[in-house]
């Protein structure tokens, strides 16, 4: 085995007991002290609450260093299929070792917080991380889907102002329900096009044969697997900014009726 091999691995366990440690001990503490209402938390949003706090912790690591290689990285920009930044294998490592820890969780409370949709989510891709780790291909393509996780805080955040009882109208959840629409467009949904069209420039060429029939078809499979849930997401998220937006102009149009205003 050799020492990349080791150092690649080596990531995984780390990550996953990094995670694990985050989501057991260090949220507990934490989040006490940043939010008072924590503790007034039943048990199962305190499990949902830590699991968040782990999410949003890996999505900002992962993210932040994929926007950094995806900007950055010569060998992944010149090459994004062969290319093998040392950097992005290690990223992929630590959310491969997130995921894993993900899943765990997930499945030890599963009546509380288990969801198929993340099932499906986290299997898939680490079925195509492990090509990344194991054959060093597609490892700029893989970072690049890690942009994705750049919209996870907002969404994390969204539940904590909900589970904290933030009024759905109170200033600082209307501007983080805009910031996590336009931010999930920009890195899970406007990134759809340019990305399929790269993947169907680069079809049939000599760097493209050389991934192998296998390896192929699973970057295809997994990536619209992965693409048709942020679609589905993506609607769901856009029908409620609309109802809040909605909300908000009937509420002022209201308002305005009381003070006598016609504006």
């Amino acid at each position: 085995m050799d020492t990349n091999t080791i150092l690649l691995i080596s990531t995984c366990f780390a990550s996953f007991f990094t995670f694990q440690v985050i989501f057991h001990i260090i949220s507990y503490w934490f989040s006490a002290k940043i939010s008072p209402g924590f503790n007034n938390l039943n048990f199962k949003k305190k499990i949902e609450w830590n699991s968040r706090v782990v999410s949003t912790c890996h999505s900002l690591l992962v993210g932040v260093v994929g926007l950094y290689i995806f900007l950055f990285d010569e060998a992944g920009i010149a090459d994004p299929l062969w290319g093998d930044p040392s950097l992005g294998k290690v990223n992929v490592a630590i959310a491969s070792g997130y995921l894993v820890s993900d899943l765990l969780i997930l499945i030890w409370y599963w009546k509380v917080i288990g969801d198929k949709y993340f099932v499906i989510h986290h299997c898939t891709a680490l079925y195509a991380y492990h090509f990344i780790l194991k054959d060093g291909v597609l490892v700029y393509i893989g970072n690049f889907r890690l942009l994705a996780e750049l919209s996870s805080p907002f969404v994390n955040q969204r539940w904590f102002f909900e589970a904290l009882k933030y009024p759905k109208f109170s200033k600082a959840n209307v501007i983080n329900g805009i910031l996590m629409t336009v931010v999930f467009f920009i890195v899970r949904i406007a990134s759809i096009p340019p990305f399929y069209g790269y993947m169907y420039s680069v079809f049939g060429t000599e760097a493209y044969v050389r991934l192998g029939f296998l390896i192929q078809f699973s970057w295809v499979a997994t990536c619209v697997v992965l693409d048709v849930m942020n679609v589905m997401w993506m609607i769901k998220i856009s029908k409620g900014c609309i109802k809040v937006i909605s909300l908000l102009r009937q509420e002022k149009a209201r308002k305005s009726l009381q003070n006598g205003k016609l504006d």
